[in-house]
């Protein structure tokens, strides 16, 4: 009889939950329901769509281990029962840039240059708004109340993990080195938390989970099915950790990810450490680093101009495929949501170039591809600016379902992509995550991945020339 396990994607706009058979990773059942839109939810809500993902993949009777993985950074506060203080601030909640200039301030004694250095130094990365220990710094000036009656804090996986867990006290909760890597107050080089930052942050000592090795168990799942056992819980992760442990992802191979942010990141064996702050030096699944360039503005960029257009996301992309690479010049900056990189969190979306000879829905559609890349791209030049191997680019995330994404990205990205089968990379890495924590070893069970369409184009250099003259 196979034994089974479960992986978990609580991301910002659903839940997804995998079966697989913990041998061979083949897919069973799988789940999945939608989370509420907004940059700042209650957790609860977390825990209900997960409830019905579990069901639609036929529950947790049969499972033998569980790991949750989820969007990263975040705030969610606790109290001292283990109550929810306030509705959780997400990653894409921008109202901390304010608080992330301050605090690399003062870590650098008044000197930005110097407090970007010093905190690349201590933690791999430098603040932005997306990290929990800005959202402690605005929680401290903005609800010095609500901060009064925190005890703990923690990150959405961390939360969920907790809850099928029992939710036992805040003494309880558990994390993982990725997901502890985005916080802003733990170091994946010294493998430790920098109590001095949360304190610069809060003003006080709060209460953090404790980091647990790549494959060591969490506890046990709380409630057992009728005619189940309890399934062991992983530590869990990030989303991006769980992708690239999904991917099996191995040194030489970069991955884009377009999904709600866009994503670039790496394997590595060392850990990052970049003081201009477009690097985020993070930890990943396995034992090693993940260093990571983010954008907010990924896949939703697509979405609105579509609206725009009053056209499906196919028609766009043919469209797009139907104006000449560059636009004729119309050059779109899809700062729709601030932006993370560069970090320019009330910036707005431009459209440059605009002539009664560009006006076209074809142009249009073409700009808003080619300046979603044109970001990732950027974070790949930074990537590869820093020694990162690169002999391979993975594309991967909702964005990259679209036809004129696939075939514009070539000539955006310099490079031959790679594009995976389309799967849920972030629930699958859960889901073997899952199955290293039952099996126990040093590395993660060997799963078979499916087959890679390799897209080439010719570079295009107006493109990325035009963008950078307006990103400018």
């Amino acid at each position: 009889m196979s034994v089974l396990v479960a992986g978990i994607d609580s991301s910002t706009q659903s839940c997804k939950v995998v079966i697989r058979d913990a041998q061979t990773g083949a897919l069973l059942r799988s789940g999945q329901a939608a989370h509420p839109p907004g940059t700042e939810v209650d957790p609860a809500a977390w825990k209900q769509a997960l409830a019905v993902a579990v069901t639609q993949a036929g529950g947790l009777r049969d499972v033998a281990a569980v790991s949750v993985a989820g969007q990263q950074h975040g705030m969610v506060c606790l109290d001292e029962r283990g109550s929810v203080v306030r509705p959780a601030l997400l990653w894409n909640d921008t109202r901390s840039a304010a608080a992330a200039d301050e605090l690399i301030a003062e870590l650098g004694d008044g000197d930005q240059r110097r407090g970007r250095r010093a905190w690349a130094e201590a933690v791999g990365s430098v603040p932005v708004a997306s990290f929990t220990v800005t959202k402690l710094r605005w929680l401290a000036e903005h609800e010095p109340r609500a901060l009064a009656r925190t005890t703990a804090v923690c990150l959405p996986h961390d939360w969920l993990t907790w809850q099928l867990a029992g939710a036992p006290g805040p003494a309880e909760l558990r994390t993982d080195r990725g997901d502890a890597s985005g916080t802003g107050y733990w170091s994946p080089a010294a493998a430790s938390y920098r109590p001095d930052l949360l304190r610069l942050a809060a003003g006080r000592d709060v209460m953090v989970p404790r980091v647990l090795g790549p494959a060591v168990a969490a506890g046990e799942a709380a409630d057992r099915e009728p005619g189940g056992t309890r399934p062991l819980l992983g530590p869990g992760t990030g989303d991006n950790a769980a992708a690239a442990l999904g991917l099996a992802v191995s040194p030489g191979e970069v991955v884009v990810s377009v999904g709600t942010s866009g994503t670039v990141f790496a394997v590595s064996t060392a850990p990052a450490a970049d003081p201009t702050g477009a690097i985020a030096g993070f930890a990943d699944a396995t034992g090693r680093f993940l260093p990571l360039v983010c954008t907010l503005n990924a896949a939703g960029v697509l979405t609105a101009v579509a609206t725009m257009l009053g056209v499906g996301l196919d028609r766009l992309a043919e469209l797009a495929l139907a104006a000449p690479p560059g636009a004729g010049g119309l050059t779109m900056l899809p700062y729709l949501a601030g932006e993370r990189t560069p970090n320019r969190p009330g910036a707005t979306g431009e459209l440059h170039g605009l002539t009664a000879a560009t006006a076209t829905p074809e142009n249009l559609a073409r700009a808003a591809v080619e300046g979603m890349l044109c970001g990732l791209a950027d974070g790949l030049d930074a990537l590869a600016g820093t020694g990162v191997e690169l002999e391979r680019v993975l594309l991967i995330g909702g964005g990259a379902r679209s036809e004129a994404v696939r075939r514009i990205a070539p000539s955006v990205l310099g490079v031959p992509v790679d594009v995976p089968e389309a799967g849920e990379y972030v629930a699958d890495g859960a889901a073997r995550q899952a199955a290293w924590v039952l099996a126990g070893g040093t590395e993660p069970p060997e799963w078979a991945t499916g087959e890679r369409r390799r897209y080439e184009a010719d570079p295009q250099p107006v493109v990325r020339q035009q963008y950078a003259a307006v990103r400018s």
